[in-house]
This record gives structure tokens, sequence and C-alpha cells, in this order.
């Protein structure tokens, strides 16, 4: 068979690499961006491969590279929840920018029931993404440990879930943040500080926990019955204020695990006629730029930016696309205390 209208006069890689004046494995290196090629010679092969109108076949050479140019950004939550939850709707912003930005295409997959599960390891084992960036919060939840076996490089955004070492983690310093935000009420001269706790069931609430406790053992302050747990929404936090007040209300301060459940916190304080911050300080966490500022009054919040720890994991992934022996670890990033008139 005869070769098809059209296809004589479209461009060769061997024409570019006539054209750039180098050898055509140079040219192929140098359109896949191959760092062994000089900036010289790069700049060279892609000016040709511009004057000439070359465009690579993706699909043949994703046969040669083995890439596909997309990553998967695994959100182990229920859908509802996520487009409710503003950390996770700013992670899915990050995942796309970032991802972006190295060139490769985001596919987001939301992974809750059993069935989400084997559907979930069952396409990321079928060679369409080069990677996965995978958030799976829950201590119970069984995705970690399935994704153990995948042959592509796999990074966890927070602890993963029922794995202690050998995979690849960025988080923030949950504990240290709590301590922060603790530290800072206690130097206010609060003395009754409860908190309310974000759900047990996951690492980075059960570190914020555990940073409050220790950082009033080590205030000379008794945490005692101070604690209510409540589920990262805004209901969660009210009622859980509500709890606490009724327990306790001589209450002055309160670190909340959450800015959205430091919202419904605000509600029930000021619904109980007590002035923030003049009655009971408050800090959360999480300094989401759509809620921590624009509360009355506006939060002070321990900050963590999304996009930082996104950016972190991105990078992982692309080192360990190069190379896959790279050695696990768990990479903490710090975090900060941005005051504001809730404090």
């Amino acid at each position: 068979m005869g070769p098809r209208a059209g296809d004589e006069e479209r461009p060769t890689l061997e024409d570019v690499a006539a054209f750039a004046g180098v050898s055509r494995s140079t040219a192929s290196r140098a359109l896949n961006d191959d760092a062994y090629v000089s900036a010289a010679a790069r700049e060279k092969v892609l000016s040709a491969a511009r004057d000439l109108g070359y465009s690579p076949n993706q699909a043949a050479r994703s046969l040669v590279t083995r890439r596909t140019g997309a990553v998967a950004v695994v959100l182990s939550e229920p859908e509802s929840r996520l487009l409710d939850d503003p950390y996770r709707a700013a992670v899915m912003r990050a995942g796309y920018r970032e991802l972006a930005d190295v060139g490769r295409q985001m596919v987001l997959i939301f992974s809750d029931i059993r069935e989400d599960l084997s559907r979930t390891v069952r396409f990321l084992e079928g060679g369409h993404v080069d990677g996965a960036l995978v958030f799976a919060p829950h201590r119970a939840d069984p995705l970690p440990k399935a994704l153990r076996l995948l042959r592509i490089p796999v990074v966890f955004g927070g602890q993963a879930a029922g794995i202690r070492r050998g995979v690849h983690v960025v988080d923030f310093d949950n504990e240290g943040g709590a301590r922060l935000a603790v530290q800072h009420l206690v130097a206010a001269g609060r003395r009754r500080i409860a908190t309310i706790a974000g759900p047990q069931d996951q690492s980075a609430p059960i570190d914020r926990l555990a940073g409050w406790r220790k950082t009033l053992l080590d205030a000379g302050l008794d945490p005692a019955d101070l604690a209510e747990e409540a589920d990262f929404t805004l209901s969660g936090g009210a009622n859980a204020m509500s709890a606490l007040l009724a327990r306790h209300p001589d209450i002055d301060a309160v670190f909340v695990a959450s800015d959205m459940m430091a919202v419904g916190a605000l509600r029930t304080l000021g619904g109980a006629g007590r002035r923030v911050p003049d009655d009971v300080a408050m800090v959360s966490f999480d300094d989401n730029v759509t809620l921590a500022p624009a509360m009355d009054p506006p939060l002070t919040s321990v900050h963590q930016d999304p996009r930082e720890q996104v950016h972190a994991m991105v990078e992982t992934l692309m080192r360990l696309l190069d190379d896959h022996n790279l050695k696990p670890r768990q990479h903490i990033l710090p975090v900060s205390l941005a005051v504001r008139a809730s404090s």
C-alpha cells in the first residue's frame, strides 16, 4: 500500500534533525526534553521543528517513553463532602495548576466506597496515568495498602493510612501547628483552653489534638474533659461548641481544628452571648483565604498552603518518574500562625 495523500509533505524527525544539523537521536532526545541534550542543541531542534511545522505523534511517543502525560489525583472521601470542603477544593485547584506547570494533565478520581476501590486500582494499573497523588486520610481506608502494589509511583498527601514506612509522604506539621496555637493562647493569659478536635480516625486531627494536650500540660494546665470531637463541618463545630459550653461555662479560649468548624463555633458563641475574643479567644487551623480573614472577628489561624503541599508532591513524583529507586521519605512542611482579632 502506498503512502496516504499528504504523507509525503508531512515533515519527519529526520527532516528536523537535518534542518537543525544534529543526529536523529539528538533530535529525538531534544523533543522528548531529555536532560542529556545541551541547551544549544535543544534550541536548534525546537526551532527547526517550529519552522518545519513538525508535530510528533503523541501516541507513538508514548510507545517509546511509556509515558501518558497524565497524573491521577485521588481523593478518598465522599464526593459530596469534598465539594463542600474548602481545603479539599483548594487541593484540587492546586493539583490542576501544579501539574499543568510541569506539562501534565490531571485526572481526578473520587474513591469512597468499596466498589470505588477496585475500580480505582484497575484504572491506575491500566496504563492510563504515569503516577498518582493520593489523599487518603482515614486510618481504616484500604486504599493506601492496595496502592502499594502498583507499578506506577505514588505520593501521599498526609500520612498514609495503616502504612508507617516504605511510602512517599508530604504532610504539614500538624502537631507543631497546634502547639503554636495553644502557646499563643497561653501567652495571652488564657487558662481554660478547650479544643474542638477533628475526626479521630484521621492522622492530621489526631496530631492536632496531641499538640493541644501536650502544650497545655507543658504550661501546667489541665486538659481533662476540655476536648470535643467533630467532623470538619460548620454544623459539627457549632454542636461541639455547644457541648463544651454546657460542660464548662468558664471556658476562656478554644482551639478549633479547622476554619470551617470555627465558623460554626463562632455562631454558637454569639448565640450564647459570648464575645470573641473578650470572653472566649479562638484560634483555628488551615488559614483558608475565603474563611479566616472574612469572619467577624477575623480568625487567628494556623497557616498551611495546599499549593505548597501539592507542589512538593508533584516535585517528588517527577523525581520518582526519573528514578524508581528513590528512597521513600516523610516530608513534613512547616506551618506558621496568622494572628488576627479573634485571639
